[in-house]
């Protein structure tokens, strides 16, 4: 990993570095393990683990289509039917808002709105691969979260889907405490750095929900989430510099520990990007700063009526 990250700042590549382990053997817990260590030591740097007796294990932005098929450990001689995934990986966090959406407004989820008979039409409209989809969809019906009954794909046992949802989200993302150069309006500079990088930042947590009409907390700088951190000579965010964990900040940049769930159901207001609702609730939930408080009140009137009425 140390030796990914030197070539990467020698290159002056852009992209998240890569690490890739090859051993003989390796186990479902040696994943977890290495899993943890990067999450500690090294978050932004992606990491990669195979192995000859099956095991492939990868972990970063940006590979979840090499994930679509190697999520979780796979062993030799297993089938489909005992294969395990990840219901909250990046990508499935995106399926679920897509099964979701119907259900909830367009001004607060960007997400396609249909109903699916099939896991080909719901890939078509998720736009995301066969293999992807269908691996999650079975998935649903293993552990009794789809609706066996109905001739469309609906969700059931939601409360227990969101309880879930809501601690596989309760993980450290790196983050950015930075402040404008030049004082003035920060609320304004904040709007024209969102509307230069629309594709790669959006508003989160507090500030989003504020700019969905469910604001409740104030008084904490806004969170921009990103892709990927901003290198210092990055010409897109010259404009700020870092300060220190004493100093109040303009703004905290976070890296998206979902990117393609949150980019993906991202929805515009004003001209800017925000994360949607499911992902602001998500995101404040376990936030030192009243995050709970928050939550609640985005739960009440967003989504108890999404969550509780099929169960």
């Amino acid at each position: 990993m140390l030796q990914a990250q030197a070539y990467a700042l020698d290159s002056g590549s852009t992209q998240q570095p890569l690490a890739v382990i090859s051993v003989d053997n390796a186990s479902r817990s040696l994943s977890k393990q290495v899993s943890s260590f990067v999450e500690q030591y090294a978050p932004n740097v992606a990491v990669g683990l195979v192995s000859q007796n099956g095991l492939r294990y990868f972990r970063g932005a940006g590979l979840e289509d090499l994930n679509a098929e190697l999520e979780e450990p796979r062993w030799h001689g297993s089938t489909s039917s005992n294969q395990h995934v990840n219901l909250f990986s990046d990508l499935n966090q995106w399926m679920l808002k897509v099964l979701l959406a119907p259900e909830i407004s367009d001004h607060l989820l960007h997400a396609p709105r249909q109903e699916y008979r099939s896991g080909f039409e719901f890939a078509e409209a998720a736009k995301v691969s066969t293999m992807s989809a269908s691996r999650f969809l079975q998935q649903l019906r293993r552990e009794g979260y789809l609706d066996e009954s109905s001739r469309h794909l609906v969700l059931v046992r939601r409360a227990e889907l969101f309880r879930r949802w809501r601690s596989a989200a309760m993980r450290p993302s790196p983050e950015m405490r930075m402040r404008f150069h030049i004082r003035g309006s920060a609320q304004q500079q904040i709007d024209g750095l969102l509307a230069e990088q629309e594709a790669e930042a959006c508003l989160g947590l507090f500030a989003a929900a504020d700019a969905l009409g469910l604001g409740h907390v104030s008084g904490v700088p806004p969170y921009i989430y990103v892709p990927k951190l901003p290198r210092p000579d990055d010409k897109k965010w010259r404009a700020l510099a870092v300060v220190a964990a004493s100093e109040i900040p303009d703004l905290i940049v976070r890296q998206a520990p979902s990117p393609r769930s949150t980019f993906r159901g991202a929805v515009r207001h004003d001209g800017l990007v925000v994360s949607d609702v499911i992902q602001a609730w998500l995101d404040v939930a376990n936030h030192p700063s009243r995050g709970e408080e928050q939550a609640n009140l985005i739960y009440e009137k967003a989504l108890r009526s999404i969550v509780e009425n099929q169960n």
